[in-house]
Parts: structure tokens; sequence; C-alpha cells
């Protein structure tokens, strides 16, 4: 098993653009997902070719055109910090294809990959687009922003979703799992986290683990650190003074989320 945190760690990749996370098939267990966040001066620009992987690039702040196969696609994005709490501009890419990105100010993209054969359309997800919700309660509340969800049906594999948890609050809570395939009680999803804590300072807990422990991993995350979860409940908790953002990529044989909760914990949703 590979050691499941990831801390931020920045890489040079071009004049202007920083690697700040890669989670790929040599540095991970993980056989569905690869997860990227990549940080783009002004004016920078970063291309890459998708080979046997569909993409969702979700702006995570600043503003960048976009180009695939040469159509163009400008003007993505809409804020300058995830504490913002709006919806920003994604681009969905499909297998085979290339797509540049340009910097029109100061970006910060996370790209997200699953494995995919299938060559597909282009989709820009619109901020405006984005399903909002709020879960929870008691000290369990979030903010969810659905950006890829599974009611959408034009990727083959990925679900991409952000959340907001603020100070003194449980997110992925009560602890659940999608590691099985055995619908319609329960689907084989691997998923990463990406983390952002405001101050930035800050650090959250994130637990990874399963019904026999044989996996069980308590993990202090700090801001831009990633966590993979290739099965296993996975809970986080956010301390006093700390805000949380995190970005979810999720993928599987079979694209729908379907969780199951720890029944240990489970009687919490119970409660008046």
């Amino acid at each position: 098993m590979n050691n499941l945190l990831y801390k931020k760690n920045e890489l040079k990749l071009s004049e202007g653009v920083t690697l700040v996370q890669d989670l790929n098939k040599k540095n991970t267990n993980l056989e569905y997902v690869e997860f990227k966040v990549i940080e783009m001066e002004q004016g920078a620009t970063y291309e890459e070719t998708l080979d046997k992987l569909e993409l969702c690039a979700v702006v995570l702040t600043g503003n960048v055109d976009a180009t695939v196969n040469g159509e163009n696609f400008g003007n993505l994005g809409t804020r300058s910090s995830v504490f913002d709490k709006k919806p920003t501009d994604s681009i969905y890419v499909p297998s085979s294809k290339t797509v540049k990105f340009k910097a029109n100010k100061k970006s910060k993209l996370a790209l997200c990959y699953s494995k995919s054969t299938k060559v597909l359309e282009t989709k820009v997800i619109k901020a405006e687009e984005n399903g909002i919700e709020k879960r929870g309660k008691y000290s369990n509340q979030r903010l969810v922003h659905n950006i890829l969800p599974d009611s959408i049906d034009f990727a083959e594999s990925l679900l991409v979703v952000e959340v907001y948890t603020d100070q003194g609050n449980f997110s992925s809570y009560p602890p659940h799992k999608h590691d099985k395939d055995d619908l319609p009680n329960e689907s084989l999803l691997e998923e990463t986290y990406y983390h952002e804590i405001n101050p930035e300072q800050g650090f959250v807990f994130q637990r990874v683990y399963t019904d026999d422990k044989s996996l069980d991993e308590t993990m202090a995350v700090e801001n831009q650190d990633c966590v993979s979860v290739p099965e296993g409940y996975h809970p986080v908790g956010v301390p006093d003074g700390y805000d949380l953002y995190y970005l979810n990529v999720m993928a599987g044989p079979i694209r729908k989320w379907v969780f199951h909760n720890d029944e240990d914990h489970a009687w919490i949703l119970e409660r008046e």
C-alpha cells in the first residue's frame, strides 16, 4: 500500500507554470483516478495530449482560455480564491484530444483525470451550471458544488465535486465508503481529496480505514496536500479557527456514486 498523503511539492514545468500536485499511476495504487494541480503566471501556457484519459479541468482561481484540438473556449474562471465560496468554470476534455491553457491572469487549475477510451465531445461546465446544495446538520455541515455529478452523462468515468467545511465541523461524515461493486447498494469508486485551508497555516485531519482495519491511516493534512482513497471510509475533521475547501475526484468501472455508511456511526443521522 502506498502512503495515502501527498504533500504539496512545487516543481517548475516551464516558464510561469508550476506543478503543485501530481498523483499518477507511478506514485499511487489507484487504477482509475489521476490528479494534478498547476499554478500559472499571467500569460503562461500549458499543453498536453490525453492518452487514454479523460480530463475535467477546474479553474480553481484566476481566468484562462482553453484550446482543444484548435477549438477555442475563452474566459474560464470566476474567483480569486476558492474561499470566495462561489462556483467556478470547468471544462471537460475527452480522450485523445490535445488541450492548451493560457492564463489571462495568475491562475490555478485542478486537472482531474480518469482512464477512458471513448472519444466524446468537449464540454464547458459554466459556474452557473454547478448544482449547489447544503448537507448535514449540527457539527456535520458542508456546502457542496456539484461540478461533474453522475446526473451529467457526457463523461465516461469521471465524477468531480468541491466541498466547503467550516471550522469545527466534520465532512464525509458519518464515515462512508464506496469500494464495492454491488449496485444498487454500493458502487466501486476510487477517490482523491485536494485540500485548501483558510488561513493557510492551518491543518485538518483525515482518516482512511476499512472494516477489518487492514487499512487504517489518520493524517494531519495541510494546505494544498492531497489524500488518495483507494478503498475504505474517509471522514475529515476541521479544527476551530480554520475553514476547509476540498476537491474530490472519483472514478470506477461504473459512473455511479452510491455509498455505504459505517454502521457503527450511522446512528447520528437519526438524531432529531
